[in-house]
């Protein structure tokens, strides 16, 4: 490298000394999994951070002693389900909040906020009372269907990004015969797509994590399990080799960092246009 070339990766590292120490902060604990993940057991959480001898053969360990297709299929159509039905309910109802006129609607507004901070564990007895007597314990039905009513958060979010919609293309839509469903689907859906991609982003996140529904409702049916949840039991059957506990999290991990490495884009933007307007 010449003399300029390192005067200018030195300015480079420079101006970006705060970004860089952060990406290192975040990335250790990844790093030191995926090492982990690859150690013997002799190994394993020794002073040596680096593999002595490499061990692919982890992963196919842990899919010999788990379930872990079945662990990922539940989450997939956990988080797909959930994910959709939440916007069907939410994208309306936002679209309701912000661009139709309509007594009570502030106050419905502020409704929502306060579901939002309303912790989930005030309503957990009443709720698994409900499910229970429905037949459904046991199943991921009382994580789905509950999105039919939508998502505080997601309703709140979506609405924030949809007030930043000039009403000039509502109304345009109105003056050339649109209804008010077909305003909604042909003209702000198309604009409102990145706060869309950020909601849907959001709700599959949440539910490919969520740990607390799955335990309350699946824990009695392993066949219902979830990753997170199957995780949690992997570790506790196998606390000793944490070489494979960390090649399942590694597992579990990679779907959810390659979904947002290609929806990164829609997603920022999204989350950066919302909350323009009050």
């Amino acid at each position: 490298m010449t003399a300029h070339g390192r005067t200018r990766a030195l300015i480079f590292v420079a101006e970006h000394s705060l970004a860089i120490a952060l990406s290192a902060m975040f990335l250790a604990p990844i790093v030191f999994l995926l090492l982990t993940s690859f150690m013997s057991n002799e190994q394993q959480l020794t002073a040596d951070p680096w593999p002595r001898t490499w061990h692919p053969e982890n992963y196919l360990d842990v899919f010999a002693r788990t379930p872990m297709l079945s662990y990922t299929l539940n989450t997939v159509i956990y988080a797909v389900a959930a994910t959709g039905l939440m916007l069907l309910a939410s994208v309306p109802a936002a679209y309701a909040l912000s661009k139709l006129k309509w007594r009570g609607r502030n106050a419905i507004f502020i409704a929502i906020i306060c579901v939002m901070m309303l912790p989930p564990q005030v309503v957990t007895v009443p709720l698994y009372l409900m499910w229970a007597s429905a037949g459904l314990t046991g199943s991921l039905w009382p994580l789905i269907l509950p999105m039919l009513a939508g998502d505080a958060f997601s309703i709140f979010l979506l609405r924030q990004f949809l007030v930043t919609i000039p009403d000039d293309y509502v109304d345009a839509a109105r003056v050339d015969g649109c209804g008010e469903w077909r305003t909604l689907l042909r003209v702000v859906v198309p604009i409102a797509r990145p706060g869309i991609a950020a909601a849907a982003m959001f709700q599959f996140f949440y539910c490919w994590n969520d740990y607390y529904g799955p335990l309350l409702y699946t824990s009695e049916n392993e066949k219902a399990w979830t990753l997170s949840l199957g995780l949690a039991s992997f570790r506790s059957l196998h606390h000793v080799d944490w070489n494979l506990a960390t090649a399942a999290t590694m597992l579990t991990l990679i779907p959810v960092v390659v979904l947002f490495f290609f929806a990164q884009k829609a997603f920022v933007r999204g989350v950066t246009l919302t909350g323009v307007k009050g």
